[in-house]
């Protein structure tokens, strides 16, 4: 599932409905849980499982307790006593990978919602509005315990598989650098590499991967935007501890030589003077203008000049990339920027559809 549909379903499931996300390392299954949280408007609170002993989930004896009054009752970790007090998201991290012991109590806590009990024996429950979120490494890299058939039914199961688009806008909203989004964009396959399918040890790129590597870069002053049209040896080697050896080399590479890209704002602004380049770029290149076109779409109101050298684009593209380009615009919603480039695409759109029929 892609990140938008999660987004769309997780915060309106019942309360009690507790969600699993499955996926491999770094595609951001807790950094989702973090946004549900606050979507909600609740507290969030990480459980890290695969660092806990039993008592630490499920409660240690209260030895005073019991010698006063000769009943066994247990005292409970903070982040359930708080989720039982007042509504919370309860993320359980790393699920398939904690002691047995405490995949008992995680599991507990989601079929019945309560662990332990009082002097009554009567067991202590989650507020009712307190939410479960769990998160399972899944993937070939991984030597994790298979998960009972009859545990996953009580979930709402997603498998996570976010794509460079769900990056992408998380990168804009999130504001990591430009240049490196560009570099996603423009080269998707790198944003990850299953570990699987390299040797054992090999560094990997994932999306947790590139957050890190732009973290870094901006804390050095070598910000990709900084670097652009520049050589750097040291931007390859900080990238390639992040992101592995291929990955590296292609960013470096890209960012070396990105004076020469092109930007939004070179086609709605400056267009005459980069005509030369936009009918010199490769198709996948004019696929990622098109995507920063209906990114800039999206967020600013366009004047009449800027749609005219958008229509003058057009004129030199593929009727694909027409079409294309028409479609990104239009799923902006920005009605008075679609409004503005139907009167000069309106016609050329439909006879490209028309012609794209025809050869098929």
């Amino acid at each position: 599932m892609d990140i938008k549909t999660f987004k769309q379903i997780v915060t309106k499931l019942p309360p009690e409905i507790a969600v699993l996300m499955r996926g491999p390392t770094g595609v951001g299954k807790s950094f989702l849980a973090k946004q549900a949280a606050e979507a909600l408007d609740l507290p969030y609170i990480d459980v890290r499982g695969s660092t806990m002993s039993e008592g630490d989930a499920g409660g240690y004896p209260d030895i005073e307790g019991m010698k006063k009054n000769g009943i066994m009752t247990f005292c409970m970790p903070s982040w359930f006593v708080r989720g039982c007090r007042e509504p919370v998201v309860i993320m359980l991290d790393e699920l398939n990978r904690s002691l047995a012991g405490v995949q008992q109590s995680f599991f507990q806590l989601v079929l019945d919602r309560e662990l332990g009990n009082d002097e009554d024996g009567v067991p202590y429950k989650l507020h009712p509005e307190t939410r479960v979120f769990a998160a399972v490494n899944h993937g070939s890299e991984y030597d994790v315990n298979d998960m009972d058939p009859a545990l996953l039914r009580r979930f709402w199961v997603v498998d996570m598989k976010p794509t460079h688009e769900d990056f992408i806008a998380w990168a804009g909203e999130n504001g990591l650098d430009s240049v490196l989004i560009d570099f996603i964009r423009q080269n998707p396959a790198h944003l990850r590499v299953d570990p699987g399918s390299v040797e054992p040890g090999t560094v990997c790129p994932n999306p947790a991967s590139w957050h890190r590597l732009d973290t870094s870069l901006r804390h050095m002053d070598m910000a990709p935007s900084t670097m652009a049209g520049k050589g750097e040896r040291l931007l390859y080697s900080v990238a390639q501890g992040f992101v592995g050896t291929e990955a590296a080399i292609a960013f470096n590479e890209f960012v070396s030589k990105y004076e020469m890209v092109l930007s939004a704002e070179d086609i709605l602004d400056n267009y005459k003077d980069v005509t030369d380049r936009v009918k010199a770029s490769t198709a996948s290149s004019l696929t990622a203008l098109i995507e920063k076109l209906a990114d800039h779409c999206k967020k600013n109101a366009w004047t009449a000049a800027q749609a005219k050298n958008v229509g003058a684009f057009t004129e030199t593209v593929s009727g694909e990339l027409l079409v294309q380009m028409w479609n990104a615009v239009s799923a902006t919603g920005n009605l008075p920027n679609i409004q503005k480039l139907h009167k000069l695409l309106g016609k050329r759109v439909v006879e490209a559809v028309k012609a794209g029929r025809e050869v098929k």
